[in-house]
C-alpha cells in the first residue's frame, strides 16, 4: 500500500535517473577525464593557441548572425500568418516550416547545385558568396527561421483576445501587432532565439561542406578526422560547455515557467487583422517565404535526375535508410516515454520536475560535439562494447541531446488541460500510473502524439550527434550523404538527398493524418 502511494514519486526517480544518466553522467565523465594529469596538458596546450579562441569568437558571431537573420524573417512572417488577412496561411506556414525538418547541410548542398559554378543558376559570384560566412549565415537562417515564425504564430494564440480587440479600437493592425502582440509573445521570441543559436553553434555540416572554419569542426576533428586526439577533444570541449551554461540561464531567465504556455489556445478566435493597403505585399512577403526553401531542394531533384543518380541508389544506398528510421523511432519512443511522466511533473510543479527540465534543456543547448565528446568518455570502455558498438549508443545520444523537444512539448500538453479530471480520479481512488493509462493519456493524446512526432523528427534530421557515434556499417542516412559530399558521384548524393526529403515528408504526413484523426 505503501509502495502504491509513492508511484509518482517513485515513476519520476526512475525517468529522472534515466535522464541523469544520459546527461549529467556523461558530462560528469568528461570533467573526470579532464582532471588527469595528461589531459590539463593537452588542455592548457589546446586552449592556449590562438586558433582555436579565434575560431571559438567566428563560431559565436556566426551563430550571433543567424539568430539576428531568423529573428528578422520570422518575426514579420509569425505575425502575418498568424494573425492578419494574407491568404493561404496555413498552406504557406506549412512549405515554410518543412525545411526545419530537413539537415541543414542538405539544404546547402541544394544552394550549391542552384548557385555553384556548375549550378542551374550558378555564376562566379554565386559561388564566392556561397562559400563563404555570409553563405553559411544565410543558408542557416533561411533553414532555421521557421523555428521563429512557427513559435510566433502559436505564441500569438495564446494572446488574450481581448487585449487585443480593445487596441485595434484606437490604434491599426499594424501598431497593435509592433505594441501589443510582439511584447506578449516575446517568451516565444526569447524561446525560438535560443534554439536558433544553439542549433546554428551546433552546426557542423553547412560551414564543413561551404569550407568555412568553425569551433565544431575543430572539435570533430580530434575525434572522427584526420587529426584524432581524444585528449585535445575533451579540452575543446570546455569552451563550449560554458557556452551552454550561460544559454540555460538565458532560458531560466527569459522563458522559464512560462516556456509550459507558450503553445497556449486562444478561448475564443478574433477576426484577422486587416492589412488594407499593405496586403498585395504582405502577400508576395509571405509567398516568397514559402517558396524560397523549395529551390534548393528541386535543385536537388533536377540534378539526380540527370546525373542518373536516382538509378544508381541501389548500389550505394545500402541500410542507411533504414538505420536512420530506426534510431529516429527508437530515440522518440525513449524521448515519449521520459517526457510523460517528466513532463507532467514540470508541468504540475511536482519537485524535482523543474530541475529534470533544465537538465534536458541544457543537453539541448549543449553543442552536439561537446555531448558527443561526453558519451564518448563515457561509453567507450570494453565493458560497455555491447552499447558503445551498436546503433544503441546512437539512439542513447540522440534521446540525450533531443529530450527537451518532446518534455517541453508534453509539458505544454498537460499544462493546457485542468487537472480537476486527474483530481477526481484521484479522489476515486484511482493510483497514479491508473491516472495516467486511464486518463492523462487519453485527454492528451494529441499533444503527446506530437511531442513523439517532434522528438523523431529531430533526430531524423540529426547528423551532428550521430557522425561522432555511429558504428562502423550502421551509419544513418545523414552520415552516408555527409560523407560523400566530397567524393561521391553528384548525381547519387542528389538522389541520396531526395531520399531523406522523401523519407521526412512521409513521416510527417503520416504523422499529421494519424493526430488529426485523433481529432476527430
Amino acid at each position: 500500500m505503501r509502495l502504491r502511494r509513492r508511484e509518482e514519486p517513485l515513476l519520476l526517480a526512475v525517468a529522472g535517473g534515466v535522464l541523469v544518466g544520459l546527461v549529467l553522467v556523461p558530462l560528469v565523465s568528461l570533467g573526470g577525464q579532464l582532471a588527469r594529469g595528461e589531459a590539463l596538458v593537452h588542455a592548457a596546450r589546446t586552449l592556449s593557441a590562438p586558433r582555436t579562441w579565434s575560431l571559438l569568437l567566428a563560431s559565436l558571431g556566426i551563430a550571433a548572425a543567424v539568430t539576428v537573420a531568423a529573428l528578422a524573417i520570422g518575426l514579420p512572417l509569425g505575425v502575418l500568418l498568424g494573425r492578419t488577412d494574407v491568404p493561404l496561411r496555413r498552406l504557406a506556414l506549412w512549405l515554410h516550416a518543412f525545411p526545419l525538418s530537413l539537415p541543414p547541410f542538405l539544404i546547402a548542398l541544394g544552394w550549391f547545385h542552384l548557385l555553384g559554378r556548375g549550378g542551374l543558376a550558378g555564376s562566379a559570384l554565386g559561388a564566392r558568396l556561397l562559400f563563404s560566412p555570409t553563405g553559411v549565415v544565410l543558408v542557416l537562417a533561411l533553414a532555421l527561421a521557421p523555428v521563429v515564425t512557427s513559435l510566433v504564430v502559436v505564441g500569438l494564440r495564446a494572446v488574450d483576445p481581448s487585449l487585443e480587440e480593445a487596441a485595434l479600437l484606437v490604434a491599426g493592425p499594424w501598431r497593435v501587432s509592433v505594441r501589443i502582440l510582439l511584447p506578449l509573445v516575446r517568451p516565444a521570441v526569447a524561446l525560438a532565439a535560443l534554439v536558433v543559436f544553439s542549433l546554428a553553434l551546433s552546426e557542423l555540416g553547412v560551414p564543413m561542406f561551404l569550407r568555412v572554419g568553425v569551433y565544431p569542426a575543430m572539435v570533430f576533428s580530434r575525434l572522427g578526422g584526420v587529426d584524432y586526439a581524444p585528449g585535445e577533444a575533451f579540452a575543446l570541449a570546455l569552451p563550449l560547455f560554458v557556452v551552454a551554461v550561460g544559454l540555460l540561464v538565458f532560458e531560466r531567465r527569459a522563458a522559464g515557467r512560462r516556456a509550459f504556455g507558450v503553445l497556449g489556445l486562444r478561448s475564443r478566435e478574433v477576426p484577422d487583422l486587416r492589412l488594407g493597403r499593405w496586403r498585395p505585399a504582405a502577400t508576395a512577403f509571405a509567398a516568397a517565404a514559402a517558396l524560397l526553401p523549395l529551390l534548393p531542394l528541386a535543385a536537388l531533384a533536377i540534378r539526380a535526375g540527370r546525373g542518373r543518380g536516382f538509378s544508381e541508389l541501389p548500389r550505394w544506398i545500402g541500410a542507411s535508410a533504414w538505420n536512420s528510421l530506426l534510431d529516429a523511432f527508437l530515440a522518440g519512443t525513449l524521448i515519449l516515454l521520459l517526457a510523460v511522466v517528466i513532463g507532467h511533473a514540470a508541468a504540475r510543479r511536482r519537485r524535482g520536475g523543474l530541475g529534470l527540465d533544465a537538465l534536458a534543456v541544457l543537453a539541448f543547448v549543449t553543442p552536439a560535439t561537446v555531448l558527443g565528446v561526453a558519451l564518448v568518455a563515457t561509453w567507450n570502455r570494453p565493458s560497455l562494447q555491447a552499447v558503445y558498438g551498436t546503433s544503441a549508443i546512437v539512439v542513447l545520444a540522440l534521446a540525450a541531446r533531443y529530450g527537451a523537444v518532446g518534455l517541453r512539448a508534453a509539458a505544454v500538453a498537460f499544462s493546457q488541460g485542468s487537472d480537476h479530471y486527474e483530481e477526481a480520479a484521484a479522489i476515486g481512488g484511482a493510483r497514479f500510473l491508473r491516472r495516467l493509462g486511464r486518463v492523462l493519456v487519453p485527454i492528451h493524446a494529441r499533444g503527446l502524439g506530437a511531442a513523439w512526432l517532434l522528438g523523431i523528427v529531430f533526430c531524423l534530421r540529426d547528423l551532428e550527434t550521430a557522425v561522432l557515434l555511429y558504428p562502423a556499417g550502421e551509419e544513418p542516412l545523414t552520415v552516408r550523404i555527409f560523407t560523400l559530399e566530397a567524393n561521391g558521384p553528384e548525381g547519387v548524393v542528389a538522389a541520396l538527398s531526395c531520399v531523406q526529403v522523401a523519407m521526412t515528408a512521409a513521416v510527417l504526413a503520416l504523422g499529421a493524418a494519424l493526430l488529426l484523426r485523433g481529432r476527430r
